[in-house]
């Protein structure tokens, strides 16, 4: 019957705390390790060539629930501590990649130890940083923040462990979304655009020039939409549409006049694209607007950070009666372990910078004080953010970047009161931003990790053990690759036109690093890349290498000068930086670094999306995903609202749905009532006439209307999430897959075949009806109900 309200019912994890079941167990760990060195390496690759990375968990876990039962039944904890271990490697990677390439834009070497050291202390920081907010974040707020993809997985690995038709919906999302995936992909078969783009130039006026309306039309996408619901991907977005609709055709209608390029361009906005104009305007404005957020959002949260530091030194205090134990599914590691910890690596890290400094960039030891005393400010500060943003946006859309750089801002400027601009303080900022950004993008994964444990039952301490190995081990295969892709792909070009210049006189933005130290015989090709001839250069050590970034005569880069002729002759092109390799955060970090300590950083732009941060605030609405919205281009939130919008069409249909049932069930209970009222009082003990919320005045039963809460309230394990799991899964393993292809062709030469781009297919509708067809499947298997195991 539903004639009465129904009530939610107590949180429950899948393993109950009282149950104990094999966990952190050896084969577990060797797996997770094994699948944190290959996503590591993975998303390396990913990130420096598109700047994107790959979410790892949900793919690790579909992969280790085959694998481990393969040799036998395996535990669902065990199952959760792989991707947990595994999972570390991609959020490591995720940090590095977007940091450290900078200090090769800015003229240093990146050695494979200091990767090690940088990313072994912000990784371990932020799991550290991330355990007193657990209960917090994770347990207290559990019905408010939503951890996408700590969710999805959840509900992947429980799927797994139930088998049947739970399995079954997961591996249906993975099948069609893979397939989907196969020939969407421009890595793989690519038979359609994988991202449709429509460029409005409309009329004599060129009105709505400048902007873009594209999505990037991938199955994780539409899943994490579907997981985060209407509201988050709508907010998302409006900052999107507020970017590319409003602010980019203004900005192209008040600049399509000027005759120079307006700072920081470096070419007319005529002759810029939607991405130029987002690259080159919006992101600034973006990053200040996250940046505002984010600290609006540590200023609200900062009563529950102080409460969970307090109870944590109280914890520390107790003592170890059986009464003070937490149960299993509440236990983290001990506040000494976790402050002794924290405190340790600051130690180590300050030491490390002291003795072992970036070569070329030493500086004093109140200077490395400095940066290890930064790191924890902005190390905790982001952490918490990170923390509670992935679980609004889920990780793919946290704009870690976006905290980066406010901490890059912030620390150049304070180097900059100093009088430190010398570019050693640059490399320490870089190092400062490094550590933070691994840190922030590590506790955001963590976050996750520890959501699905908490889902699940797991134990909140032997998580954390195993991220914390998962980040050693990940750590070595991100710094060869790392490496590998720098020196593999590197090319010298020789200039169409070389260019005359002075030593004595350089300009703004181009920097002398002194002779060439590479090898004395290098090879040549030409600037034409349709031109394959190649040349060899026998004394390449007698020319001079300069290095120019924010310069409005050179394009950034380095350069080979020759002394001699007193030109400009080769241009270096290293595989980080190059087209194969872009690396475009790394380059953004770099040049907000050398704009702020040379003063050229573009303030105005940084405090309009401040301005605007606080206008939204203002209106009511929570402005952090805005600006994250607004930071990101419109492809990636445009397609996360169809996901969105699939969710509010299902819980519509699921309220009809159960609105109809709760009616007909009415209506049997009245035929109850009045032909047998004795058997109806019977059912109904808690009845009273007397109560207007059970009878109306003339005392007959009232049916009470289901309300969109009780209509949505789903189990752990729902049709929609469980696809949507599998959509977000087929992104991941098949989007790797293309990536191994890749990294193929690039080792052996050889191209695996593909459709031509002039197939009939290959155009923006045909890309548009295809990914609607994919987000009907999702609509279609979220409302059809699962079938109970036998």
């Amino acid at each position: 019957m539903a004639t009465f309200t129904p009530t939610k019912p107590t949180f429950k994890p899948f393993v109950p705390a009282t149950e104990t079941r094999p966990e952190l167990s050896a084969r577990a760990l060797i797996l997770g390790a094994v699948f944190g060195v290959l996503f590591g390496a993975v998303t390396v690759y990913v990130g420096l060539r598109a700047g994107l990375t790959v979410a790892a968990s949900i793919p690790i876990s579909v992969l280790s629930i085959s694998i481990l039962r393969a040799f036998g039944k395996a535990s669902i904890l065990e199952n959760n501590i792989v991707q947990s271990t595994g999972n570390a490697g991609q959020s490591i990677a995720s940090g590095v990649i977007f940091t450290l390439p900078a200090l090769i834009f800015l003229g240093f070497d990146l050695e494979a130890s200091r990767i090690f050291a940088l990313a072994l202390f912000g990784g371990w920081l932020g799991v550290l940083f991330m355990i007193p907010l657990r209960r917090q974040l994770i347990v207290e707020e559990h019905d408010n923040l939503i951890y996408p993809e700590g969710t999805a997985c959840a509900d992947v690995l429980i799927a797994g462990e139930r088998g049947g038709s739970f399995a079954s919906r997961v591996f249906l999302g993975l099948g069609l979304g893979g397939l989907y995936t196969l020939f969407q992909n421009d890595n793989l078969f690519a038979l359609w655009p994988s991202q449709p783009d429509y460029q409005p130039d409309l009329g004599a006026q060129h009105l709505l020039k400048g902007s873009a309306i594209r999505a990037d039309c991938t199955p994780e996408y539409l899943g994490v939409g579907y997981i985060i619901g209407i509201r988050v991907a709508a907010i998302m977005l409006a900052g999107g549409v507020f970017s590319w609709l409003v602010l980019m055709p203004a900005i192209y209608f008040f600049g399509s006049h000027l005759a120079t390029p307006l700072y920081p361009g470096t070419i007319l906005i005529t002759q810029m694209s939607p991405s130029d104009l987002w690259r080159t305007y919006v992101r600034p404005m973006g990053a200040g607007g996250v940046a505002a957020a984010g600290l609006i959002t540590l200023l609200r949260t900062l009563p529950t950070i102080v409460g969970a530091l307090t109870q944590g030194f109280r914890k520390t205090g107790t003592g170890k009666s059986v009464v003070s134990q937490p149960s299993r599914t509440e236990h983290d590691l001990p506040p000494i372990v976790v402050f002794g910890g924290s405190l340790l690596l600051i130690l180590l890290m300050f030491l490390f910078l002291q003795f072992k400094p970036i070569p070329g960039a030493q500086v004093g030891a109140l200077a490395n004080i400095a940066a290890a005393l930064l790191v924890v400010v902005f190390g905790f500060l982001f952490v918490t953010v990170s923390a509670r943003i992935v679980g609004i946006v889920g990780s793919s859309a946290s704009p870690v970047s976006g905290m980066t750089i406010a901490t890059l801002m912030a620390t150049a400027a304070i180097f900059l009161v100093k009088g430190w601009t010398a570019p050693a303080f640059g490399a320490l900022a870089i190092t400062i931003g490094g550590v933070v950004c691994i840190a922030a993008s590590n506790a955001g994964d963590t976050s996750q990790d520890l959501k699905t444990g908490y889902l699940i039952g797991a134990t909140p301490w032997k998580q954390q053990i195993a991220i914390m190995i998962g980040v050693v081990v990940s750590i070595f295969s991100i710094g060869a690759t790392l490496n590998a892709m720098n020196k593999g792909l590197e090319t010298f070009q020789r200039l169409p036109k070389p260019i005359v210049f002075s030593l004595d006189r350089l300009p703004d933005g181009v920097q002398n690093n002194g002779h060439f130290t590479g090898s004395d015989k290098i090879t040549l090709t030409a600037h034409n890349a349709d031109n394959q001839a190649k040349e060899e250069l026998s004394n390449a050590k007698q020319y001079v290498l300069l290095n120019a970034i924010g310069s409005t005569t050179l394009d950034d880069g380095k350069y080979l000068y020759n002394p001699t002729t007193g030109q400009i002759e080769v241009q270096w092109i290293q595989g980080i930086g190059s087209e194969k390799a872009a690396a475009p955060q790394g380059r953004l970090m770099a040049t907000v670094i050398n704009g702020i300590l040379s003063r050229k950083l573009p303030w105005a732009l940084v405090l309009l999306g401040v301005a605007i941060v606080v206008v939204v605030e203002l209106l009511g609405v929570r402005s952090l995903t805005f600006a994250v919205g607004a930071y990101l281009s419109i492809a990636t939130t445009l397609a996360i609202f169809v996901g969105g919008v699939m969710r509010w069409m299902v819980d519509r249909a699921m309220l009809r749905h159960a609105a109809e049932k709760a009616r007909l069930e009415h209506d049997a209970s009245l035929a109850l009532w009045h032909s047998d009222r004795e058997t109806w009082l019977a059912q109904h003990p808690d009845f009273d006439p007397t109560n207007p919320a059970h009878a109306d005045p003339s005392g007959l039963p009232i049916f009470n209307t289901i309300t969109a809460r009780d209509a949505t309230i789903e189990s752990e394990v729902s049709p929609g999430s469980l696809y949507a799991s599998g959509l977000i899964a087929a992104g991941g393993i098949v989007g790797l897959l293309g990536v191994c292809v890749k990294l193929y062709e690039a080792a052996t030469d050889r191209s695996i075949p593909r459709f031509s781009e002039h197939n009939p297919l290959h155009h923006d509708p045909v890309s548009v009806v295809m990914f609607a067809l994919l987000a009907f499947s999702l609509y279609y298997f979220a409302r059809k109900p699962l079938q109970s195991e036998g």
